[in-house]
């Protein structure tokens, strides 16, 4: 059987002490196998002081060090041929430059299994049928991002009646649709079919302005929800507090707070993060969060800020198992939060630009250093 199969088919979820050990177990055998089949995640460890029996002999996996995501950015590190990763993805790349991500059938299979059981948790699964408006760019083979195929497989929560997207097409690009988008709106309003918005936060907040701007005031059937993700990119000077966002969103749309839900994530990264009904980031049983200290990287534990570290040990194809990204965040312990899940918390607080994270630029580059420049080419 393989050593992921107890962890994503645990009893709950989000029960951290009951699926410690299944969850232990399996990092120490993803990282061995990461260890055997890429050199030059090996070496990279091993510059770092960490061998393969320090990888079965680990009690914790904030033990395993981490990469920063900036590194898969210019680098590519493959623990099998591209040839057998069935499913490949980029980040957004709001600044030019992203990474380039591929998942085998295992590792996809293993990684969609826990989704879903998160997004089932969450109460996102259903049979009646849907109307889906996609605030983000239309499928096609010049995009290629994971935020716009994972809002694709959004809309297959529930059966989509139609799927109108918020990006249009045109000479000069892709350019929002907002006239469209409220006259769709205004349609299904009318309707019985509830109404599944989903996409980015940004795009949310300038239909709701521009709704307000027109004085218009829908209530969109009832069952409809608002589901947003993957941050505010280039529009983060535009960020407001998620209470304005409810706000709008029942005023203009009739959507009550209780049927907004965030999703927080990483390319880089194969677990799923949803907001419980007080819009917290519980981590999932398939997943660890490590906030480390920006200049020491060393654990900060409970109630610090810091530098989010994810872990997870579902993808073979690539060493995902422990990435250091650029959102600064705060660890909870479950219990502060008051929905009834013990699962610790995590509080996304900003996100620094490249240019401010001195230690995960830095970190790659004396990796470079440490490990040849031969061995990233």
């Amino acid at each position: 059987m393989d050593y992921r199969f107890k962890l994503c088919f645990c009893r709950d979820i989000y029960d951290h002490k009951q699926n410690n050990r299944a969850f232990m177990e399996a990092v120490r055998r993803n990282v061995d196998c990461h260890l055997l089949k890429c050199e030059d995640y090996r070496r990279i460890l091993e510059s770092r002081g960490f061998s393969r029996d320090d990888g079965k002999r680990m009690t914790d996996a904030g033990e395993v060090p981490c990469i920063p995501t900036l590194f898969f950015k210019y680098h590519d590190l493959h623990s099998m041929p591209e040839s057998a990763m069935v499913v490949k993805a980029t980040s957004s790349g709001t600044k030019g430059v992203k990474s380039h991500i591929g998942f085998d059938k295992k590792s996809l299979f293993f990684g969609g299994i826990a989704a879903c059981r998160v997004i089932a948790r969450h109460g996102l699964i259903s049979l009646r049928p849907v109307r889906c408006v996609i605030l983000g760019f239309p499928p096609g083979k010049d995009n290629q991002t994971a935020i716009s195929k994972t809002q694709r497989l959004s809309t297959m929560f529930a059966p989509a009646l139609s799927r109108r997207y918020a990006l249009q097409k045109g000479k000069n690009g892709y350019r929002p649709d907002f006239k469209g988008l409220m006259a769709a709106l205004r349609r299904y309003s009318g309707g019985r079919a509830p109404v599944r918005i989903i996409g980015f936060p940004a795009y949310l907040y300038f239909l709701l302005k521009e709704m307000e701007r027109r004085e218009i005031f829908l209530r969109l059937p009832r069952h409809s929800m608002i589901m947003v993700g993957g941050g505010w990119k280039q529009f983060y000077k535009e960020t407001v507090d998620k209470a304005e966002l409810y706000r709008l969103c029942e005023r203009h749309l009739g959507v009550p707070e209780s049927h907004f839900r965030e999703f927080f994530g990483a390319v880089e990264h194969p677990g799923v993060y949803c907001d419980c009904p007080n819009h917290h980031f519980h981590v999932p049983a398939t997943s660890r969060v490590v906030i480390r200290d920006v200049d020491t990287l060393e654990p900060v534990g409970y109630g610090k800020a810091g530098l989010v570290n994810l872990i997870s040990p579902l993808v073979e194809s690539i060493p995902l198992v422990s990435i250091l990204t650029d959102d600064l965040g705060v660890l909870h312990r479950g219990c502060e939060c008051g929905c009834g899940m013990e699962a610790p918390y995590l509080e996304i607080i900003g996100r620094t630009g490249v240019p401010d994270i001195r230690t995960c630029a830095a970190g790659a580059g004396e990796l470079l250093k440490e490990v040849g420049r031969s061995a990233f080419h």
